[in-house]
C-alpha cells in the first residue's frame, strides 16, 4: 500500500512538472522530450519492482526449503522445481525488460536524431545491475547480522548457564544443610526413645522388686496372724506361684 502511494505521488509530481512548461508556452520538442523522460523513469521503476520482487521471493522460497529439510520437515520436490523455474523466469524477463527498453531507445534515437536518447539506452542497460547488486549488499548485510548473533547469543547462553550453575550449587548447598539438620534431629529423637525404654525398663523392674517385697510382708502376715497350717500352706503355695509367676515374666 505504501508503495502503491509513493508510485501515485511521484506520478502527480511528475505531471506538475510537464504541466508547468506547458502552460509557460514552452517549445513541443521539449515538451514530447519531458514526457518521454517521465515515462521512461515510470518504466524503469516498473521494470526494478515487479519482475526482480519476484525473481528474489522466489529465491527466498528455495532458500527456506532448504532450512525446512535441514531441521528434518519433508517439503515436496515440486517445490522446489516449480520456485527455481519461477526464479529463471523472472530473471529472464527483468533482463530482458532492460535489453529490449534499451533496444527501443536507441531505435527511436536513431529515428529522431536526439543525442540524448543513447544516455537513455545506456542507463537502462546499467540499472539491470542495480536490483543484483542492491540484493547482494542485502544479504551481506543480513548475513553479518547472523554472524553477529551467532558470536554474540552462544557468550550470553553461557553467562546463562553460569547463574543456573551457580544457583544450582545454592539449593544443593541450602539441601544438604537441610539434610543434616534432619539427620541431627532423628539422632536427638532416637536418644531420647533410648532413654525412655531405660526409664520404662527401670520402673517395670522396681516395680517387680515391689510387688515381690509386698509378697514377703503378706506372708510374714499371715504367718503371724494364724496358726492353722493347711491355710497357711495355701496361702504360701499361692504366694510362691506369684512370685515364680512374676519371676516368668
Amino acid at each position: 500500500m505504501s508503495r502503491f502511494i509513493g508510485v501515485v505521488l511521484t506520478a502527480a509530481v511528475l505531471a506538475g512538472a510537464l504541466t508547468l512548461p506547458y502552460t509557460s508556452g514552452a517549445p513541443a520538442s521539449l515538451l514530447l522530450g519531458a514526457a518521454a523522460g517521465v515515462l521512461s523513469l515510470l518504466w524503469l521503476l516498473l521494470l526494478l519492482t515487479v519482475p526482480w520482487n519476484l525473481y528474489f521471493r522466489a529465491h527466498a522460497v528455495l532458500a527456506e526449503i532448504g532450512v525446512s529439510r535441514s531441521k528434518g520437515l519433508e517439503v515436496a520436490k515440486e517445490r522446489d522445481a516449480e520456485a527455481a523455474r519461477i526464479a529463471r523466469l523472472m530473471l529472464r524477463v527483468a533482463v530482458a525488460g532492460h535489453v529490449l527498453t534499451a533496444a527501443l531507445t536507441v531505435a527511436v534515437t536513431a529515428a529522431t536524431g536526439a543525442v540524448t536518447g543513447y544516455w537513455f539506452a545506456g542507463f537502462f542497460l546499467l540499472s539491470t545491475a542495480f536490483r543484483p547488486a542492491g540484493a547482494y549488499f542485502g544479504q551481506l548485510r543480513r548475513r553479518l547480522g547472523t554472524l553477529l548473533k551467532d558470536v554474540t547469543f552462544p557468550r550470553d547462553d553461557v553467562l546463562e548457564l553460569r547463574e543456573s550453575v551457580a544457583r544450582l550449587r545454592a539449593g544443593t548447598k541450602a539441601l544438604e544443610e537441610k539434610a543434616e539438620e534432619q539427620y541431627r534431629a532423628l539422632a536427638e529423637l532416637r536418644r531420647t526413645m533410648d532413654a525412655s525404654n531405660l526409664s520404662a525398663h527401670g520402673r517395670a523392674d522396681d516395680a517387680d522388686r515391689r510387688i515381690a517385697a509386698l509378697a514377703r510382708e503378706f506372708e510374714s502376715t499371715v504367718n503371724r496372724l494364724t496358726d492353722n497350717q493347711e491355710i497357711i500352706s495355701g496361702l504360701k503355695a499361692f504366694l510362691r506361684l506369684l512370685r515364680t509367676a512374676d519371676d516368668a515374666s
